[in-house]
């Protein structure tokens, strides 16, 4: 604190705060890039020793002279005389060029100046430029040598902030060369939720996009939207040079991240162990064989996949192919599309092996004005083949992005390290949070939408007005709940892509740092569902909670668009899929033709890029049934429990209840509209127990008659609801009661030593069943 010390050194601090300010007016350290300074080599070092170089002047006699003044400095000349040096070292540490300074472009990638830009990789490059840290396109702008901390961790290493991201590499170490992309330690620039500046014991500046630093930072700490939590004090009480230098570098490309949309996905034709095409780890249902053959393993033969969005031309949100009813034609299918919200009109989610279709579309467009082929084409695919028909009002009872938002930051505030709020008091806050209610809510309505799909043969169709956001998320619940196919490791992800990725949910505009209305956290709140399942029925899911987790911390990761797009159409216009002239849209994975230069792009689930084969080792579930495999499919088992529906009925399901409908569509007349909202009767809602009674029958029913095989039925009713402590109180890993995993690597070592805890406690096992043990080092060939 500066009223504790002497005269003399509140002088020289000011002189070391003041000369960290030109340094950074300057912006003498900037020139610095990849190409110039790679992170391993010994250039870098001179770095520290040129700045020590500059000597703070006390006299300039000779400028004094020339002013006409006196031989005594003053401020003026002690400004200038830094000025001057830092100028002469800039043109030094710049290897003779001029002296660039931080601008967007800089931050966006590589400038069109080869002077001035550092080159992109080419491939055989490529795995020696991400082993080295840096990701094709990122140029290192500053970093500070320190050390990270936290309970039981003092490890000394550097801080480096990239225009991509801010990473701490311990001294002596090296990125793996079979893991390339990404580490523990790095943060994404728009995963940085918070980040504070403390000097001494008391002085703390919350550090905005934008802000001016007030003080020489000592230690500065990042907490990452993901609830992890990076801290690193620097060195010499934060009077190192470059402790300065690397805050306001955050500062500023934070605000950068924020206003241009600077990530490109990685492109790679080789990374050690990949030669030529490159098959994908999962479906990413791109092509038309993609989509044929999910249809046909979901055993859907009353629908056809669809290729009139396959310019994008009908929605630019959906993807280019989807499900329709054989019976109908595409140019009914574009007509009757046209009277629905952003074009996304019925198609289907998911075929029960029972017979019905869960369907999901956008809230009609009440504007247009459909003849009446228009209006049976809306009818036909609505009831896709069935008799009964049942709108499901996905909104209803549901949480606003509004709402997730704001129960989101305030869960984030509640888990950080210094929350104000008392010990006695934490769970009174964490349930006025109002984050687990919204996580009952959506298990309720999961539920209600499971019993319906199941008690007949019918069309259940999820109606939202965008279709992009809790369409999403139910339709994901209730095929977890009732397809075990879905709760195996390959068929989660290949679920995610479907109904998130290729659907069309705006990741980037829920999942940015925008500040904008619209953004709310709803795939990370499908996430905690999940884990609440997983929780329930540990022995029907082949994932573990470190896939949840390593799935959780790979939504904003920079070197992949899977989860930094809106829509599939600008994924693929980024990445240079899709020719914007001639309309043709090339899959990432398809295989190149003979002289052409494209390149494939990753996609998230390219886990072994990411993480080693021990940690991936760590996704499968110990306790998981191998007798729970999607081989064993129930259909005849379950279609002799399933009836059809009544005739020509339709029905609308809001509050928990079943409400008989006249029509479906709502363009008909007035009259006819009048009457369907006549039919909307208030009534008490009903629990999910409830209309199980009222769909399979009396409570009698269920002793004689089980539940259908693979339904899951979860509980959401108070402590069955539970906190995911191991993902939100990842920064504060003291309150965890011994059962901490900081970081992935934590998490590895602690599930590793449960499993040597489990071998030592579970008694001798036969033959029989040792052979059906699964081999961790198969994993990988599982999930591709």
């Amino acid at each position: 604190m500066l009223w504790k010390l002497s005269g003399k050194e509140r002088v020289q601090r000011r002189r070391v705060y003041l000369f960290y300010q030109l340094l950074w007016s300057s912006s003498a350290f900037f020139s610095l890039e990849l190409s110039h300074y790679p992170l391993t080599s010994p250039s870098l070092s001179c770095l520290p020793a040129a700045v020590s170089d500059l000597n703070f002047p006390e006299r300039r006699g000779e400028q004094s002279r020339e002013r006409g003044g006196g031989g005594r400095t003053r401020t003026n000349e002690l400004n200038a005389g830094l000025q001057r040096q830092l100028l002469e070292k800039s043109q030094i540490l710049s290897l003779g060029g001029p002296r660039l300074t931080l601008s967007p472009a800089q931050l966006s990638g590589p400038k069109s100046n080869p002077g001035n830009r550092m080159p992109e990789p080419s491939s055989h490059q490529l795995g020696s430029c991400l082993a080295s840290g840096c990701l094709p396109g990122e140029h290192i702008l500053a970093w500070a040598p320190g050390r990270r901390k936290g309970p039981g961790l003092d490890l000394p290493g550097t801080l480096i902030c990239t225009n991509f991201r801010v990473t701490f590499q311990p001294c002596g170490w090296q990125r793996n060369q079979d893991t390339p992309l990404s580490s523990e330690n790095d943060f994404a620039l728009i995963n940085i939720g918070r980040l504070e500046a403390v000097s001494g014991l008391s002085r703390v500046q919350l550090l905005r996009p934008g802000s001016q630093l007030k003080f020489i930072p000592e230690e500065l700490l990042l907490h990452g939207r993901d609830f992890r939590l990076l801290r690193v004090g620097f060195e010499a009480g934060g009077l190192a040079p470059q402790a300065f230098q690397v805050t306001m570098a955050i500062i500023q490309a934070r605000a950068q991240s924020s206003q241009v949309q600077q990530y490109r996905g990685i492109t790679l034709s080789k990374v050690g162990k990949v030669s030529g095409s490159r098959k994908p780890p999962i479906p990413l249902l791109e092509t038309l064989e993609d989509w044929e053959t999910e249809c046909k393993k979901q055993g859907a033969r009353g629908w056809r996949v669809s290729t009139v969005n396959e310019r994008f031309d009908v929605a630019t949100s959906l993807s280019g192919y989807f499900w329709v009813p054989n019976r109908i034609l595409d140019s009914e299918v574009r007509r009757a599309f046209a009277h629905f919200h952003q074009g996304r009109g019925p198609r289907l989610s998911w075929h029960h092996p029972g017979g019905s279709d869960l369907l999901r579309c956008g809230g009609f467009y009440i504007a247009s004005d459909p003849n009446k082929e228009d209006i049976r084409a809306v009818e036909s695919m609505l009831q896709a083949g069935h008799s009964d028909v049942v709108l499901v009002e996905t909104m209803d009872e549901m949480p606003s992005l509004a709402d997730i938002q704001l129960a989101h930051l305030k869960l984030r505030a509640l888990c950080l390290p210094d929350s104000s709020v008392a010990e006695d008091k934490w769970l009174s806050a964490l349930e006025g949070t109002r984050w687990l209610d919204y996580v009952r809510s959506c298990l309720r309505k999961a539920n209600d939408i499971s019993v319906l799909v199941t008690s007949r043969v019918r069309s259940v169709v999820l109606q939202e007005l965008g279709d992009r956001d809790f369409n999403g998320l139910l339709s994901s619940l209730v095929q977890l709940l009732l397809a075990p196919e879905a709760r195996t490791l390959f068929g989660f992800q290949s679920l995610v892509q479907r109904e998130w990725v290729a659907a069309g949910h705006p990741f980037l505009t829920r999942l940015g740092d925008t500040g904008a209305s619209e953004e709310a956290p709803v795939f990370p709140l499908f996430l905690d569902c999940a884990w609440q399942l997983l929780q329930q029925f540990p022995a029907e899911f082949e994932f573990s909670e470190f896939f949840l987790l390593a799935l959780h911390d790979s939504i904003r990761v920079p070197d992949t668009l899977t989860f930094l797009r809106n829509t599939p159409w600008e994924r693929g216009k980024k990445s240079g899929q899709f020719n914007s002239y001639t309309q043709v849209y090339t899959p990432e994975y398809s295989q190149p033709q003979a002289g052409s230069s494209a390149h494939l792009h990753l996609s998230v689930w390219d886990w072994d890029l990411r993480y080693s084969k021990e940690q991936i080792s760590q996704f499968l579930n110990p306790g998981y049934d191998p007798e729970h495999c999607p081989d064993s499919r129930f259909s005849r088992q379950q279609q002799s429990l399933m009836v059809p529906g009544p005739p020509s009925s339709m029905w609308l399901f809001s509050r928990g209840t079943l409400t008989p409908l006249n029509q479906l569509c709502p363009w008909q007349d007035s009259s006819s509209l009048l009457a369907v909202s006549s039919h909307w009767l208030p009534r008490p809602a009903r629990s999910s127990e409830s209309l199980a009674d009222q769909e399979w029958g009396l409570p009698s029913h269920w002793g004689a008659c089980p539940l259908p095989p693979g339904l899951l039925l979860p509980g959401y009713l108070g402590p069955q609801i539970r906190f995911w402590k191991r993902c939100y109180l990842r920064g504060r890993p003291e309150v965890q009661m011994g059962s901490s995993a900081l970081t992935v690597s934590a998490l590895q070592d602690e599930l590793s030593h449960l499993q040597e805890l489990l071998r030592q406690w579970t008694p001798r096992i036969s033959p029989e069943n040792q052979s059906k043990k699964r081999d961790p080092n198969t994993i990988l060939s599982q999930i591709r």
